[in-house]
């Protein structure tokens, strides 16, 4: 619901209350005129005047009832608008146009709206009011047709009910109303009115229920938080209401003994039976046009039945509370309610004189997306780069040892030949010396047998002369190869053994990988959202991190079939050759590499990876 305030003048609160009280409290017609056209001008902006005209049975022409703000203003330049809209039997508004300046001042509007009873017009609304957008405008409409409920229903019931009777009746439904005004949300409203109505008709329980997609549905239960909407209470009650919305009146069981109306009260008996109540009351609720939006059911299970004496202010409720649900069961809804309103809005922003930052705002972004529609772009696949060496050599520990010393570390540029780490070799000198001695011992005993002319002793001699030579040979060879050297000249890839001297190291263990220089290739990681646009041939450019002020070129030279998962997602191995190599460059280095694919539209290079995965995912909630 949309509802206007009033900022206009220096209107207190002392005297809107007593406005109200004026209202409320009105004992004559003319204070009764008087009062409701001044509420209305408090609650619209930008009001200058306005007027109440209604039409006199005997003469058959219409006169002034109210003047606003003063009894002593002349407002016949509000004839015209006045007269087009009793012509018209419709509110219209003047000044929107050009063809109106004749009869509206610049900056101006005048807004009608007639007053039809019974299918005659028996007066009719006008105000003089600060030109603004339609939207605002309309909101201005409704906030008068909402306010000429009550007008209707005085004017309907001016000669059947006595005036104080009435007032106090729109006293009460203007108490509802004001309740409904108080929240936001449509079920909020729902359940402050329903507990309303219970508390000023003494009524036992009290329950609403709003037509929703061609279907009544009960939305609230006076002082029930949650209730089941397939009980069968619940579906009585709502067959209740729709029996009342079919007739179109107030519908109250049992009937009076002595009724002036014949109406069908099977749902509602079968509800008194289900609920164990002894009276009860529907109320249509119905829009200014008659259209129904829903309806009221009370119900007493003790004290006075409901009677035609309450019929009136039933059908009073039933016109002032039916617009007012209808506004707000409309914005509830998306598609035709707040969707269609923000549209509005936004449509008068681009539209409208104001808002000159949101206009400017909407340019650059059609210009941007026409430019991107139109212009044209390199695409490249992006992925993170690390660099390797064309040839990796491994330095390994040659037998179980320990480390005695380390001169070369991960990141040093060493030469063929150079010395990387030692290996502790002590425990080889030893037995080295152990088997020097072995072989003496065993060359002597061999010499001595062969003096004394023993075959048998000087062959076993000889073996085991032959043996210490082999254990010799085997323990110089170990001794040489302590010292672990560089094959070629290379960088150091990984390896350092400066922070692990004197701990031992198992034969085999991988200590140090070098890379020759000047060899490299590129690991690229493709992810496998944009694999399907890599293929071998093409190229790209790489930007490493600590090179980032030069790019360097490469050629695809293959693309993997096997995809590593990292961080939630797949990557797939692309390799590529660096056409150019820099003196700075090191494996290991990390950064991003782009591979040129071909020239598209840059909005389909930007929105390419959303629109696949709309795809997707649309393939996969397909039945």
């Amino acid at each position: 619901m949309h509802q206007v305030t009033s900022t206009a003048g220096a209107t207190t609160d002392d005297h809107q209350a007593q406005t109200w009280s004026a209202f409320t409290s009105s004992t004559s017609q003319s204070v009764f005129f008087k009062s409701w056209i001044a509420l209305q001008c408090e609650q619209i902006d930008g009001v200058q005047s306005a007027l109440v005209l209604l039409r006199d049975e005997q003469e058959g022409s219409y006169a002034p009832a109210a003047l606003w703000p003063d009894e002593r203003t002349d407002l016949s330049y509000l004839g015209e608008a006045a007269q087009r809209s009793l012509t018209a039997r419709r509110g219209l508004v003047l000044g929107t146009d050009a063809a109106d300046a004749e009869f509206v001042a610049e900056g101006r509007v005048h807004m009608a709206l007639p007053l039809e009873i019974d299918g005659v017009i028996a007066g009719a609304a006008v105000l003089d009011l600060r030109r603004r957008p339609d939207r605002e405008l309309q909101a201005v409409m409704r906030q008068l047709l909402w306010g000429s409920g009550w007008l209707h229903a005085t004017l309907r019931q001016r000669g059947g009910l006595s005036k104080q009777h009435l007032l106090d009746r729109a006293a009460t439904t203007l108490e509802l109303l004001q309740v409904a005004h108080e929240h936001d949300g449509l079920n909020a409203a729902a359940m402050a009115v329903v507990n309303e109505i219970a508390t000023q008709f003494q009524a036992d329980r009290v329950a609403l229920g709003l037509q929703q997609n061609d279907q009544l549905k009960l939305c609230a239960i006076s002082r029930t938080a949650w209730f089941d909407s397939k009980s069968k209470l619940v579906l009585t009650t709502e067959n209740a209401m729709e029996e009342a919305i079919d007739q179109q009146a107030c519908v109250i069981y049992p009937l009076p003994k002595i009724s002036s109306t014949a109406s069908i009260v099977a749902a509602h008996k079968d509800l008194a039976v289900d609920s164990g109540t002894a009276t009860l009351m529907t109320i249509p609720l119905r829009t200014n046009s008659g259209e129904a939006v829903g309806a009221i059911t009370l119900e007493r299970e003790e004290g006075p039945a409901f009677s035609e004496a309450d019929l009136p202010i039933g059908e009073l409720v039933g016109e002032l509370l039916g617009p007012e649900f209808a506004a707000r069961e409309k914005l509830e809804r998306w598609l035709s309610g707040r969707l269609v309103n923000k549209i509005e809005e936004l449509r008068d922003r681009l539209l409208g004189p104001r808002w000159p930052g949101v206009k400017l705002v909407a340019a650059m972004v059609a210009f941007l997306v026409l430019f991107l529609s139109i212009a044209g772009g390199d695409f490249r696949v992006s992925a993170r780069t690390v660099i390797e060496g064309q040839l990796q050599r491994a330095a390994v520990a040659p037998f179980d040892g320990y480390v005695a010393s380390a001169s070369a570390r991960a990141g040093d540029v060493v030469k063929e030949g150079q010395v990387l780490a030692e290996l502790d070799d002590r425990e080889i000198r030893l037995e080295l010396a152990r088997w020097q001695a072995e072989k003496e011992q065993a060359s002597r005993k061999y010499r001595e047998a062969l003096a004394q002319r023993d075959a048998a002793a000087s062959r076993i001699y000889a073996a085991q002369q032959q043996q210490a030579e082999a254990q010799l040979s085997l323990a110089e060879n170990k001794l040489d190869r302590t010292k672990l050297i560089a094959p070629l000249d290379s960088v150091v890839v990984s390896g350092d053994l400066s922070q692990l001297l004197g701990t031992p190291v198992e034969r085999g263990k991988v200590l140090f990988e070098l890379a020759p220089l000047g060899a490299y290739r590129v690991i690229l990681q493709v992810d496998d959202r944009d694999i399907g646009y890599v293929s071998v041939g093409q190229t790209g450019e790489l930007a490493l991190a600590g090179l980032t002020d030069l790019t360097l070129p490469f050629t695809v030279k293959s693309v993997t079939s096997v995809s590593t998962p990292q961080e939630g997602r797949n990557y797939f191995r692309v390799e590529a050759q660096i056409d150019d190599s820099a003196e700075r460059l090191r494996p290991g280095m990390e950064g991003v590499g782009k591979i040129s694919v071909e020239r598209r539209r840059l909005i389909w290079i930007w929105t390419r990876n959303f629109v696949n995965w709309l795809r997707l995912a649309f393939w996969t909630w397909m039945p």
